[in-house]
């Protein structure tokens, strides 16, 4: 894994991940990472329906739109606990569409970040803490199929 001289301290993380670890919660993750998505789109049809009565709403701001319209708690209420609920466990939730959770991992030579995607039968690659999904590599022995 890399060394490209910048290191994250180990103590940035309150925990860190085996490569085992991480597929051991991927199928918890892969039930809320599912809870998320379903929500997240709910949500949006919702506020969608919304603007055609009230067309404002397209450019306010997020919590301005639910500050106006309650019913929405319920929706945000349901996300944060599921994104909690990842938190909870270690994991940093990157993005609820795309289904990406990184998995801090220490490599021997420095923190990098074990990367998953919802969908993806185990945790087969990895990115450094400054890149993202685009930049991921494979873990050795992993097939490269799945990446990006």
């Amino acid at each position: 894994m890399p060394q490209n001289g910048k290191s994250v301290p180990k103590s940035s993380f309150e925990k860190l991940f085996s490569q085992e670890e991480a597929n051991h919660l991927l199928p918890r993750l892969e039930i809320l990472m599912r809870q998320l998505q379903m929500q997240a789109t709910s949500l949006r049809e919702r506020v969608e329906e919304l603007s055609v009565d009230d067309p404002s709403i397209v450019h306010s701001e997020f919590s301005e739109i639910v500050a106006r319209y309650p019913e929405l708690r319920s929706f945000t209420a349901s996300m944060s606990d599921a994104a909690g609920q990842i938190e909870a466990l270690g994991c940093i939730l990157k993005d609820i569409d795309l289904g990406l959770i990184d998995f801090p991992f220490d490599s021997g030579d420095e923190i990098v970040f074990l990367c998953w995607q919802s969908g993806e039968p185990a945790v087969m690659a990895w990115h450094s803490i400054d890149s993202g999904f685009s930049e991921r590599q494979p873990l050795p022995g992993a097939p490269k199929t799945y990446l990006n």
